[in-house]
């Protein structure tokens, strides 16, 4: 599931948190990070699935978003 709802920008990235649900009720942290413009022919994209899991999406989204903040900051 992506969640539209928790996109934003962090450090000319484009942050796109997201959760899944698993059959056994657990959360999977999701990620995409975007960098440029969309009308650009430099937009690139990373994708992160399953960064760890969690009791409730919002715990999932919570992390993802706090891992991209590290990551983005990591390579200045």
């Amino acid at each position: 599931m992506q969640n539209h709802k928790y996109i934003h920008p962090y450090n000319g990235y484009l942050v796109s948190p997201s959760a899944h649900q698993l059959p056994d009720g657990w959360f999977a942290a999701n990620l995409l990070l975007t960098r440029g413009e969309a009308c650009s022919a430099e937009l690139v994209s990373y994708h992160f699935d399953a960064l760890d899991y969690f009791d409730s999406e919002r715990q999932a989204v919570g992390h993802a978003t706090a891992w991209a903040r590290g990551w983005v900051d990591s390579r200045g």
